[in-house]
């Protein structure tokens, strides 16, 4: 990747990291996100198992977690629908840059999205 198209990357595309309460909801989520052009893609991981308190409880839980890929630019659109989506009261909704990667992909996710 040549230097202007590395800068050009670097911070351009995100993953928007969340948890579900099922691996079903995390695919209604996702079809969801990328028929509406907010996601490229969204990797889904199934069957993990999460542990944390809420409310004042311990809690043990199998979740599916996600990883949304998008531009940094469509996050504040992106989280907004997603917490409509969502199932929690409080969905995790964490940010993780993308310093880059090959041009041909990256090219294509640009594609899949809407404009900002």
């Amino acid at each position: 990747m040549d230097g202007e198209k590395q800068a050009k990357a670097e911070g351009e595309f995100v993953f928007l990291y969340s948890s579900f309460g099922s691996e079903e909801e995390a695919g209604r989520v996702a079809e969801a996100l990328v028929r509406e052009r907010l996601a490229a893609c969204v990797n889904i991981h199934p069957a993990m198992r999460s542990v944390y308190e809420w409310k004042g409880r311990a809690e043990v839980a199998g979740e599916a977690a996600a990883f949304i890929k998008t531009q940094a630019t469509l996050l504040p659109v992106v989280m907004e629908r997603l917490r409509a989506l969502h199932s929690y009261e409080v969905p995790a909704m964490l940010v993780l840059p993308i310093a880059g990667g090959n041009d041909d992909y990256l090219a294509w996710a640009r594609g899949q999205l809407r404009e900002a």
